[in-house]
Protein backbone atom coordinates (compact mmCIF):
# COMPACT_ATOMS: atom_id res chain seq x y z
CA UNK A 1 0.00 0.00 0.00
CA UNK A 2 2.84 2.22 0.85
CA UNK A 3 4.42 1.63 -2.09
CA UNK A 4 1.35 2.23 -4.07
CA UNK A 5 1.08 5.53 -3.04
CA UNK A 6 4.23 6.19 -3.32
CA UNK A 7 4.07 5.59 -6.84
CA UNK A 8 0.65 7.65 -7.48
CA UNK A 9 2.62 10.77 -5.54
CA UNK A 10 5.18 10.39 -8.10
CA UNK A 11 2.69 10.05 -11.01
CA UNK A 12 1.07 13.29 -9.77
CA UNK A 13 3.99 15.61 -9.39
CA UNK A 14 5.26 14.53 -12.66
CA UNK A 15 1.60 15.60 -14.28
CA UNK A 16 2.10 19.08 -12.51
CA UNK A 17 5.46 20.03 -14.18
CA UNK A 18 4.08 20.13 -17.62
CA UNK A 19 1.52 22.05 -16.54
CA UNK A 20 4.30 24.60 -14.21
CA UNK A 21 6.27 24.55 -17.29
CA UNK A 22 3.41 25.73 -19.98
CA UNK A 23 2.18 28.25 -17.39
CA UNK A 24 5.41 29.76 -16.70
CA UNK A 25 6.25 30.12 -20.79
CA UNK A 26 2.62 31.94 -21.17
CA UNK A 27 3.71 34.21 -18.27
CA UNK A 28 3.67 37.26 -18.67
CA UNK A 29 0.99 38.07 -20.56
CA UNK A 30 -0.59 41.11 -19.20
CA UNK A 31 1.39 44.37 -17.12
CA UNK A 32 2.87 42.93 -13.51
CA UNK A 33 2.47 44.72 -10.61
CA UNK A 34 5.77 45.73 -8.25
CA UNK A 35 4.61 46.79 -4.76
CA UNK A 36 6.48 48.87 -2.98
CA UNK A 37 5.90 49.49 0.93
CA UNK A 38 7.56 53.23 0.86
CA UNK A 39 6.29 56.72 -0.46
CA UNK A 40 7.91 57.17 -3.94
CA UNK A 41 11.61 58.90 -3.40
CA UNK A 42 13.53 55.98 -1.72
CA UNK A 43 15.64 53.65 -2.29
CA UNK A 44 13.21 50.73 -2.34
CA UNK A 45 10.99 53.06 -4.66
CA UNK A 46 14.11 53.97 -7.09
CA UNK A 47 15.55 50.67 -7.79
CA UNK A 48 11.90 49.16 -7.94
CA UNK A 49 11.44 51.35 -11.01
CA UNK A 50 14.97 50.93 -12.73
CA UNK A 51 14.19 46.57 -12.18
CA UNK A 52 10.85 47.06 -13.57
CA UNK A 53 12.70 48.81 -16.71
CA UNK A 54 14.85 45.82 -16.99
CA UNK A 55 12.09 43.21 -16.75
CA UNK A 56 9.78 45.22 -19.16
CA UNK A 57 12.50 44.53 -21.80
CA UNK A 58 13.62 41.13 -20.69
CA UNK A 59 10.18 39.93 -20.71
CA UNK A 60 8.30 42.37 -22.76
CA UNK A 61 5.10 43.35 -20.76
CA UNK A 62 5.21 46.53 -18.49
CA UNK A 63 6.22 45.80 -14.84
CA UNK A 64 4.44 49.07 -12.88
CA UNK A 65 5.29 49.96 -9.47
CA UNK A 66 2.92 50.89 -6.88
CA UNK A 67 3.45 52.68 -4.05
CA UNK A 68 1.97 51.29 -0.92
CA UNK A 69 3.36 52.99 2.22
CA UNK A 70 2.56 52.51 6.04
CA UNK A 71 3.21 51.22 9.18
CA UNK A 72 6.56 50.48 8.29
CA UNK A 73 6.07 48.79 5.35
CA UNK A 74 2.74 46.47 6.92
CA UNK A 75 0.52 47.84 4.51
CA UNK A 76 2.25 47.17 1.25
CA UNK A 77 3.38 43.76 2.38
CA UNK A 78 0.44 42.57 3.90
CA UNK A 79 -1.01 43.70 0.56
CA UNK A 80 1.22 41.11 -1.19
CA UNK A 81 0.25 38.01 0.99
CA UNK A 82 -3.36 38.96 0.38
CA UNK A 83 -2.95 39.20 -3.43
CA UNK A 84 -3.44 36.18 -6.21
CA UNK A 85 -0.81 33.84 -6.67
CA UNK A 86 -0.49 34.48 -10.59
CA UNK A 87 2.28 35.87 -11.00
CA UNK A 88 1.29 39.17 -11.64
CA UNK A 89 1.97 40.69 -8.27
CA UNK A 90 5.34 40.80 -6.72
CA UNK A 91 6.74 43.21 -3.76
CA UNK A 92 9.79 45.09 -3.07
CA UNK A 93 10.77 44.17 0.31
CA UNK A 94 13.69 44.68 3.00
CA UNK A 95 15.04 43.83 6.01
CA UNK A 96 12.76 46.15 8.06
CA UNK A 97 9.89 45.00 7.00
CA UNK A 98 10.34 41.28 6.54
CA UNK A 99 12.66 40.14 9.49
CA UNK A 100 12.56 43.93 12.25
CA UNK A 101 8.47 44.11 12.03
CA UNK A 102 8.25 40.61 13.49
CA UNK A 103 9.85 42.23 16.49
CA UNK A 104 8.30 45.99 16.14
CA UNK A 105 4.69 45.17 16.00
CA UNK A 106 3.09 42.17 18.66
CA UNK A 107 -0.01 41.41 15.84
CA UNK A 108 2.22 41.20 12.54
CA UNK A 109 -0.19 39.97 9.61
CA UNK A 110 2.57 38.31 8.02
CA UNK A 111 5.66 35.87 8.37
CA UNK A 112 8.28 35.59 6.27
CA UNK A 113 9.54 33.61 4.43
CA UNK A 114 7.00 31.04 4.67
CA UNK A 115 3.98 33.34 3.94
CA UNK A 116 5.67 34.14 0.49
CA UNK A 117 7.69 32.45 -2.24
CA UNK A 118 10.81 34.37 -1.46
CA UNK A 119 12.31 35.58 -5.29
CA UNK A 120 15.75 36.60 -5.13
CA UNK A 121 17.57 39.02 -2.75
CA UNK A 122 18.52 41.79 -4.78
CA UNK A 123 21.88 43.48 -2.70
CA UNK A 124 23.20 44.32 0.27
CA UNK A 125 23.05 47.67 1.99
CA UNK A 126 24.98 49.87 3.90
CA UNK A 127 23.14 53.32 5.19
CA UNK A 128 25.07 56.72 5.86
CA UNK A 129 24.34 59.31 8.78
CA UNK A 130 24.01 62.78 7.41
CA UNK A 131 23.39 66.09 8.40
CA UNK A 132 22.95 69.50 7.20
CA UNK A 133 26.34 70.11 5.38
CA UNK A 134 25.79 74.37 6.85
CA UNK A 135 26.39 72.39 10.12
CA UNK A 136 30.12 72.06 10.03
CA UNK A 137 30.68 68.62 11.15
CA UNK A 138 32.90 66.36 10.04
CA UNK A 139 32.72 63.02 12.28
CA UNK A 140 30.20 61.38 14.75
CA UNK A 141 32.15 62.58 17.14
CA UNK A 142 31.33 65.85 16.23
CA UNK A 143 27.55 64.95 16.21
CA UNK A 144 28.06 63.39 20.01
CA UNK A 145 29.82 66.89 21.14
CA UNK A 146 26.70 69.05 19.44
CA UNK A 147 24.29 66.85 21.06
CA UNK A 148 25.84 66.75 24.37
CA UNK A 149 26.40 70.54 23.83
CA UNK A 150 22.35 71.08 23.24
CA UNK A 151 20.35 68.59 25.59
CA UNK A 152 17.04 67.78 24.71
CA UNK A 153 16.90 69.71 20.93
CA UNK A 154 18.56 67.10 19.16
CA UNK A 155 16.37 65.13 16.75
CA UNK A 156 17.07 62.23 14.39
CA UNK A 157 14.97 61.06 11.34
CA UNK A 158 14.12 57.49 10.14
CA UNK A 159 12.31 56.00 7.43
CA UNK A 160 9.77 54.73 9.91
CA UNK A 161 9.45 53.01 13.62
CA UNK A 162 10.97 49.93 14.73
CA UNK A 163 13.40 50.22 10.76
CA UNK A 164 16.33 49.73 10.24
CA UNK A 165 16.81 53.45 10.09
CA UNK A 166 15.34 53.73 13.70
CA UNK A 167 17.71 50.96 15.30
CA UNK A 168 20.77 52.25 13.87
CA UNK A 169 19.89 55.48 15.33
CA UNK A 170 19.09 54.26 18.78
CA UNK A 171 22.39 52.27 18.64
CA UNK A 172 23.90 55.37 18.29
CA UNK A 173 22.07 57.03 20.82
CA UNK A 174 22.66 54.05 23.58
CA UNK A 175 26.33 53.83 22.93
CA UNK A 176 26.84 57.52 23.04
CA UNK A 177 24.54 57.84 25.74
CA UNK A 178 22.74 60.89 23.62
CA UNK A 179 19.86 62.82 24.88
CA UNK A 180 17.98 62.71 20.86
CA UNK A 181 14.45 62.37 19.99
CA UNK A 182 13.31 60.03 17.30
CA UNK A 183 11.07 61.81 14.29
CA UNK A 184 9.72 58.72 12.12
CA UNK A 185 8.61 59.43 8.59
CA UNK A 186 6.61 56.97 6.35
CA UNK A 187 10.10 56.57 3.84
CA UNK A 188 13.57 58.01 3.54
CA UNK A 189 12.58 60.36 0.86
CA UNK A 190 10.79 62.48 3.19
CA UNK A 191 12.70 62.27 6.37
CA UNK A 192 16.15 63.14 4.36
CA UNK A 193 14.10 66.23 2.63
CA UNK A 194 13.86 67.81 6.39
CA UNK A 195 17.19 66.50 7.66
CA UNK A 196 18.29 69.08 4.63
CA UNK A 197 15.99 71.58 5.59
CA UNK A 198 16.98 71.51 9.15
CA UNK A 199 13.70 70.40 10.87
CA UNK A 200 15.79 67.10 11.90
CA UNK A 201 19.42 67.15 13.25
CA UNK A 202 20.27 64.00 11.38
CA UNK A 203 19.26 60.89 9.42
CA UNK A 204 21.04 57.37 8.91
CA UNK A 205 19.35 56.44 5.04
CA UNK A 206 20.32 54.34 2.31
CA UNK A 207 22.55 56.48 -0.59
CA UNK A 208 19.57 56.42 -3.19
CA UNK A 209 17.41 58.68 -1.16
CA UNK A 210 20.88 60.45 0.42
CA UNK A 211 23.39 60.43 -2.71
CA UNK A 212 22.35 63.83 -4.53
CA UNK A 213 22.14 65.63 -1.42
CA UNK A 214 26.06 64.45 -0.55
CA UNK A 215 27.20 65.18 -4.04
CA UNK A 216 25.74 68.45 -4.73
CA UNK A 217 27.07 69.57 -1.24
CA UNK A 218 24.28 70.30 0.92
CA UNK A 219 24.54 66.62 3.27
CA UNK A 220 27.65 65.68 4.89
CA UNK A 221 28.03 61.89 5.37
CA UNK A 222 29.49 61.31 9.00
CA UNK A 223 29.78 57.89 8.71
CA UNK A 224 28.30 54.11 7.29
CA UNK A 225 27.09 51.23 8.87
CA UNK A 226 27.56 47.30 7.89
CA UNK A 227 31.46 46.40 8.63
CA UNK A 228 33.29 47.82 5.14
CA UNK A 229 33.24 51.19 3.75
CA UNK A 230 30.87 52.09 0.95
CA UNK A 231 32.64 52.08 -2.43
CA UNK A 232 31.31 55.61 -3.92
CA UNK A 233 32.65 56.87 -0.38
CA UNK A 234 35.78 55.04 0.06
CA UNK A 235 37.04 57.91 2.13
CA UNK A 236 33.71 58.13 5.00
CA UNK A 237 34.85 55.65 7.68
CA UNK A 238 32.39 53.33 9.17
CA UNK A 239 30.99 53.53 12.51
CA UNK A 240 33.02 50.84 13.90
CA UNK A 241 36.19 52.45 12.77
CA UNK A 242 35.04 55.51 14.57
CA UNK A 243 34.49 54.05 18.30
CA UNK A 244 30.58 52.94 17.06
CA UNK A 245 28.93 49.62 17.04
CA UNK A 246 26.76 49.58 13.66
CA UNK A 247 28.36 46.86 12.18
CA UNK A 248 25.51 45.11 10.65
CA UNK A 249 24.22 45.40 7.12
CA UNK A 250 20.71 45.35 5.34
CA UNK A 251 19.19 43.94 2.48
CA UNK A 252 16.26 43.98 -0.19
CA UNK A 253 14.76 41.78 -2.51
CA UNK A 254 11.80 40.54 -4.32
CA UNK A 255 8.87 38.11 -3.00
CA UNK A 256 5.89 37.09 -4.11
CA UNK A 257 2.71 35.58 -3.07
CA UNK A 258 2.43 32.12 -1.61
CA UNK A 259 1.54 29.55 -4.01
CA UNK A 260 2.46 31.52 -7.07
CA UNK A 261 4.03 28.98 -9.15
CA UNK A 262 7.30 27.56 -8.75
CA UNK A 263 7.84 27.97 -12.75
CA UNK A 264 7.30 31.10 -12.84
CA UNK A 265 9.18 32.42 -9.35
CA UNK A 266 11.99 30.70 -11.05
CA UNK A 267 11.68 32.36 -13.96
CA UNK A 268 11.35 35.58 -12.47
CA UNK A 269 14.04 34.88 -10.19
CA UNK A 270 16.42 34.23 -13.01
CA UNK A 271 15.53 37.26 -15.18
CA UNK A 272 16.58 39.74 -12.01
CA UNK A 273 19.39 37.54 -11.36
CA UNK A 274 20.52 38.36 -14.93
CA UNK A 275 19.41 42.15 -14.58
CA UNK A 276 21.70 42.83 -11.23
CA UNK A 277 24.42 40.85 -11.84
CA UNK A 278 25.66 42.75 -15.64
CA UNK A 279 27.56 44.93 -15.76
CA UNK A 280 25.65 47.60 -16.12
CA UNK A 281 23.56 46.56 -13.32
CA UNK A 282 25.86 46.68 -10.95
CA UNK A 283 27.33 49.98 -11.60
CA UNK A 284 23.24 51.21 -11.54
CA UNK A 285 22.71 49.29 -8.61
CA UNK A 286 26.29 50.53 -6.42
CA UNK A 287 24.78 54.17 -7.37
CA UNK A 288 21.48 53.10 -5.97
CA UNK A 289 23.06 52.29 -2.52
CA UNK A 290 23.47 48.27 -2.91
CA UNK A 291 26.31 45.82 -3.45
CA UNK A 292 24.14 43.35 -6.13
CA UNK A 293 23.91 39.92 -5.10
CA UNK A 294 21.24 37.61 -6.37
CA UNK A 295 20.27 34.24 -5.01
CA UNK A 296 18.06 31.14 -5.96
CA UNK A 297 15.00 31.73 -4.04
CA UNK A 298 15.53 29.42 -1.51
CA UNK A 299 19.01 30.97 -0.71
CA UNK A 300 16.64 34.32 -0.12
CA UNK A 301 14.33 32.04 2.54
CA UNK A 302 17.59 30.59 3.91
CA UNK A 303 19.01 34.17 4.49
CA UNK A 304 15.26 35.28 6.09
CA UNK A 305 15.85 32.22 8.20
CA UNK A 306 19.16 33.26 9.10
CA UNK A 307 18.98 37.07 9.85
CA UNK A 308 15.97 36.70 11.89
CA UNK A 309 17.47 35.84 15.33
CA UNK A 310 20.18 38.40 14.46
CA UNK A 311 18.29 41.24 14.51
CA UNK A 312 15.89 39.87 17.48
CA UNK A 313 18.77 40.36 19.60
CA UNK A 314 19.73 44.11 18.03
CA UNK A 315 16.14 44.82 18.81
CA UNK A 316 15.78 43.85 21.95
CA UNK A 317 19.51 45.28 22.77
CA UNK A 318 17.78 48.80 21.26
CA UNK A 319 15.32 49.67 24.21
CA UNK A 320 12.45 50.16 21.35
CA UNK A 321 9.05 49.29 23.27
CA UNK A 322 6.97 46.76 20.13
CA UNK A 323 3.46 48.14 19.30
Amino acid sequence: MTRWLGRLAALCLLAILPVEHALAQAWPSRPVRIIVPYPPGGQTDIVSRWLGERLQAALGVPFVVENRPGAQGILGIGATRQAAPDGYTIAYANLSNLIINKFAYTRLPYDAPDDFEMVSQIGLSSLGMIVPSSTGMKSVDDFVRHVRANPGKATFASFGSGSSSHLYGEMLKGAARLDMVHVPYKGAGPAVQDIIGGQATMGIHDFASTGPFIQSGRATLLAVTGPKRWPLYPEVRTFAEQGYPLDLAGWNGIIAPKGTPRAIVERLSAEINRAIQSPEGRARMLEMGLLATGTTPAEFADIVRRDTPRWGEVFKASGVAPQ
